[in-house]
């Protein structure tokens, strides 16, 4: 019997430190598969002084996208935005971006998305965030946006643009409602190399989108539209990693999943969640573009 620093009994003798080296020449290299073999110790997951550590894959996620809306604002508003700027969240999700970026910017927000839960979620969050006539929501596609030309000085969409099946008039219409001068941030998936047809199945029905196009055809696309490239930036490790999170997370929730949307919904996604994971890790990329529209 052994007593722990706590003062706590174990029946577990600690272990001599030939044990200790036993154990790392046997498992070293198995911790290495599953903890990371850079230096083999506990990684900075949440940097110091960050918000409210996390101690679950789930709560980690969250801080990565806490994380992303950071840096994507810093990017769109980078180039300088006019006072009081008009911007606007194409697919605004449950609300979060658009609420910080009103917040980051002082300017006014208008999000949509075609989904009626995420409105309502959106409504809900503006009704604790105290920005009432600085953030706006509506139901709104894409592809067809009900706002007059020049209505606003920048816009963004994050990981909206991969949904739509006529990406062309995606493009058209932000660059259309965007004053001479502004810009369009979007977050864009590309293919890369031949997937196997199970796996691009997979991915558009988790997804609910077209198969991703290879990055050429999105560059193509966009000169088409009369946006000129202003940055690139390639995040395909994000959505590699991301593809990772959600196979354990999926894995790990599947009982809670099963019990809240019912057998059907487990039946529908356990054949999809391996070539799923597979299509992120070795055929997805993943690119952070700001687009700028003429200045007259």
């Amino acid at each position: 019997m052994t007593m722990a620093d706590n003062g706590t009994s174990s029946s577990v003798p600690a272990p001599a430190p030939e044990e200790v080296g036993a154990m790392y020449d046997r498992f070293g290299d198995l911790l290495a598969m599953v903890l990371g073999g850079s230096a083999l110790h506990v990684g900075m997951y949440v940097p110091h002084g960050e918000r409210t550590p996390v101690t679950s894959l789930l709560e980690l996620s969250d801080l990565a996208q806490d994380r992303q809306t950071e840096f994507l604002a810093d990017v769109l508003t980078g180039g300088g935005l006019p006072p009081d700027a008009r911007l606007l969240d194409i697919g605004c999700g449950t609300g979060g971006p658009a609420i910080r970026l009103a917040q980051r910017t002082g300017g006014r927000v208008t999000g949509i998305t075609v989904s009626k839960v995420q409105l309502a979620r959106c409504e809900e969050r503006l009704s604790t965030a105290g920005l009432a006539g600085r953030v706006d929501f509506a139901y709104g596609d894409a592809m067809r946006l009900g706002f007059a030309d020049d209505s606003f000085d920048a816009a963004w969409s994050i990981d909206c643009f991969p949904h739509l099946s006529d990406r062309p008039a995606g493009l058209r219409e932000a660059r259309r409602v965007l004053r001479p001068g502004g810009h369009l941030l979007l977050t864009e998936f590309a293919r890369r190399g031949t997937p196997a047809e199970e796996e691009v199945d997979a991915f558009t029905r988790l997804w609910a989108s077209p198969p991703p196009t290879t990055f050429a055809t999105l560059l193509g696309e966009i000169e088409e539209s009369g946006f000129r490239v202003v940055r690139v930036q390639n995040m395909t490790s994000n959505v590699a990693l991301c593809g990772e999170l959600m196979a354990v997370l999926y894995k790990e929730q599947r009982d809670a999943i099963q019990q809240r949307f019912g057998k059907e919904a487990t039946d529908h996604t356990d054949p999809l969640m391996e070539p799923f994971r597979t299509f992120c890790q070795t055929h997805l990329d993943y690119y952070l573009l700001l687009l700028g529209t003429p200045e007259n």
